[in-house]
């Protein structure tokens, strides 16, 4: 069967009042490289703002970043335009990269998606206890659970072999119904959802990616794919798989301000990543106004903490929910799920990696703790506060001592 035959029908469903573009009349593709508070969510809102009638595309990770676009097109202008569709990367890859296809690639309706953080589809452990999972010639069992609901961390792959078998129908259908398509957070994605981000900047769709590469609290899903550019290594895929041919500019410029973190806290956190541009804070007047009296970074014993806690009312944020707070009352997240809010004043509970860090910024920390210590930092506008049983005599640099 030809793979003409296998999609037939499907452009039938194609808005014609759509047609495809070529690149000239759309701009190049990008990457934009942001800062903590520097106002990524609000630079795709008024791009989008900008394209009028034609339709445009924002899909983002997390759920609740989903949320924040919609509640910053309502903030800037009052409403989601009717042009502006604004959905979750999985629940995307579902409804446009598998679900037009099924039926002939597969038989059966795709039920959903299983959100699974571990290896999919365990087949059985063998007598040492070791899991064998079952292969990908057994289509039905590797991509899907026994409810026909699609495995998450192979939603992607599945996406583009759906792609393959369709000579390309997948992202032709992309392009054609969405002339923009801009990706929030893009730091988040992994494995073959890089794949699917070269895919779509190959079609004749205009294609914006922004992100902060130090803010990987969050990944799609843990594939050996591409594994080394997990960590934060958007910009680097982009140069080195990206085929020549298809041009991708990388702006690291224009979200380099910070309008949410003050220069104290921007110059603490840009040390976790000195090989990446320093982030710097603005000179807005309404995004500096009022400072408080006790502006700055501070250590807190922990014999202090409830009455320092009693002063301003800080956010508390912790690695998880197994670590103890010292007051219930007051806000308390993850630093996970602290992402893309701001506070004028927080109080963190580090890990012992992360307060050595701080003791001796010239220690090496790795992965997921400088991720997130780099998220703690930069919820905060003007107040920071790290509990630490500081021994007498000792000083952590560019922080004072409440007493």
């Amino acid at each position: 069967m030809r793979a003409d035959d296998l999609f037939v029908g499907y452009k039938d469903h194609l808005p014609a009042i759509y047609p495809r573009r070529d690149r000239q009349m759309t701009g190049p593709n990008k990457l934009v490289i942001a800062g903590a508070g520097s106002g990524k969510t609000t630079y795709l809102v008024k791009q989008a703002l900008a394209v009028a009638a034609r339709r445009v595309l924002i899909t983002t990770y997390t759920e609740s970043n989903e949320e924040e676009i919609r509640r910053k097109f309502f903030e800037l202008h009052g409403s989601v335009p009717g042009n502006v569709h604004i959905q979750t990367w999985f629940s995307l890859l579902i409804e446009h990269g598998i679900k037009p296809f099924q039926g002939r690639l597969f038989e059966w309706d795709v039920a959903g998606m299983l959100l699974d953080s571990r290896r999919s589809g365990l087949r059985y452990k063998n007598d040492q206890g070791f899991p064998v999972y079952w292969g990908e010639d057994k289509f039905q069992r590797y991509y899907f659970d026994r409810r026909n609901r699609v495995y998450s961390d192979k939603l992607a792959k599945l996406v583009i072999r759906c792609n393959k078998e369709s000579a390309g129908a997948v992202f032709e259908r992309f392009s054609r119904i969405y002339p923009f398509i801009f990706v929030d957070e893009v730091q988040d994605l992994a494995g073959y959802d890089l794949d699917i981000l070269v895919a779509l900047f190959k079609t004749p769709s205009h294609v914006v990616l922004v992100g902060d590469p130090r803010q990987v609290t969050y990944l799609t899903h843990l594939e050996a794919r591409h594994e080394k550019y997990r960590n934060g290594g958007i910009e680097n895929f982009i140069r080195e798989k990206l085929p020549k041919k298809v041009a991708c500019e990388i702006d690291t410029a224009s979200l380099a301000t910070s309008h949410r973190n003050s220069a104290a806290i921007c110059a603490l956190s840009s040390k976790l990543y000195p090989a990446m541009a320093a982030t710097v804070a603005c000179n807005c007047d309404h995004c500096r106004q009022p400072v408080p009296d006790d502006a700055g970074l501070h250590i807190v014993r922990r014999k202090d903490l409830p009455r320092y806690l009693k002063t301003g009312k800080p956010v508390q944020l912790r690695w998880n929910s197994n670590i103890k707070v010292a007051a219930a009352d007051l806000p308390t997240l993850t630093f996970g799920r602290s992402k893309g809010l701001g506070f004028d004043r927080v109080v963190i509970y580090p890990t012992e990696k992360m307060m050595s860090w701080l003791e001796d910024p010239t220690d090496q920390l790795e992965g997921e703790a400088r991720a997130k210590l780099y998220v703690a930092l930069t919820r905060a506008r003007h107040v920071v506060a790290v509990v630490h049983n500081l021994p007498e005599g000792k000083s952590v640099p560019g922080f004072s001592l409440f007493e």
